[in-house]
């Protein structure tokens, strides 16, 4: 990694999603989502998960501490998301293009693993994975469990992580 990547790197901070985050963080997972995803899923695809994303039960189910968001803050601005839903499951993970290949998605699923094991005492973590995203889960340890398949016009591969 050159020097100013590895500075870039240096200045990445990982927390926890405030309520006031939910906005910025959903506006950076829209945005990902249509430049690298949208084009594999169709307009089927890209409506059902507009309505995920913006559905007011999932955005109530953050503020009660249900759903768990951490986010990769540079600079105060959010430039990465991860979630999780249904205990172990990975259900967002959204890098800002502009830092790609900086380790932020591999450094927000090893935080939220942790999380898993420690805090919630599972041992895997389960991901429907884009097709754009199977290559980088499967470079990080995941492994298929299915072939892909489209669920509501959503293309995905069921993929598992055991920790």
């Amino acid at each position: 990694m050159d020097n100013g990547k590895a500075f870039l790197k240096s200045r990445i901070r990982y927390e926890w999603a405030r309520p006031e985050d939910w906005t910025e963080a959903i506006s950076l997972v829209w945005t990902t989502f249509m430049e690298f995803e949208a084009s594999d899923y169709g307009e089927e695809g890209t409506g059902h998960f507009f309505e995920f994303i913006t559905d007011d039960d999932l955005h109530a189910a953050f503020l009660k501490g249900n759903y768990p968001v951490m986010v990769a803050r540079l600079d105060g601005r959010i430039v990465g998301v991860g979630s999780l839903r249904g205990g172990n499951r990975l259900s967002l993970l959204f890098v800002d293009k502009a830092y790609h290949r900086l380790g932020i998605g591999t450094e927000l699923v090893d935080r939220l693993c942790r999380y898993l094991r420690d805090i919630c005492h599972e041992n895997n973590m389960i991901v429907r994975a884009a097709p754009y995203a199977v290559d980088f889960y499967k470079k990080i340890g995941f492994m298929a469990l299915e072939a892909e398949r489209s669920i509501s016009g959503i293309r995905v591969t069921t993929m598992e992580l055991v920790f």
